[in-house]
């Protein structure tokens, strides 16, 4: 991956819940002011969740797109939003919603940075621990790593 997929003004911490859709939603918001989708990516996250679930355990949903709404995507990024209210992913507890934009195969690499981060309940554990999206953030070095 060329460059950074995450920066800290893409990391976010509620304290309360949300329902689903507003996760989603603000996921897509996030890339798109990323720069990394269009507006159009919402309605792509969407018709993925009706295809499959996102949610990946320990925690954690990833909406993304399918391969059918790839146009949408710009440029590769993730949105990293902690909700510690949670949020009911189809009766999942989910606190972490990362959202994925990946251009070409990039999502496959992106993808794997998470999936390793959240195989650790430790690092689950310290993600849930950080105070602030600046700190958040910097528990996160392995997802900017090409």
């Amino acid at each position: 991956m060329a460059g950074s997929v995450l920066n800290v003004g893409q990391v976010r911490i509620h304290s309360g819940s949300a329902a689903r859709e507003e996760a989603m939603r603000e996921a897509a918001d996030i890339l798109q002011a990323a720069g990394a989708v269009t507006a159009g990516y919402f309605d792509a996250m969407q018709q993925r969740e009706a295809t499959v679930s996102t949610y990946m355990g320990n925690e954690l949903a990833i909406p993304h797109g399918t391969n059918e709404t790839k146009d949408t995507i710009l440029d590769s990024a993730l949105s990293f939003v902690r909700y510690d209210g949670g949020v009911d992913w189809e009766g999942n507890p989910v606190t972490f919603v990362v959202g994925i934009a990946g251009k070409g195969d990039e999502h496959l690499d992106i993808l794997s940075q998470i999936a390793l981060i959240f195989s650790d309940e430790d690092e689950v554990t310290r993600l849930k621990g950080a105070d602030t999206p600046e700190e958040l953030f910097a528990l996160l070095p392995a997802v900017n790593a090409s």
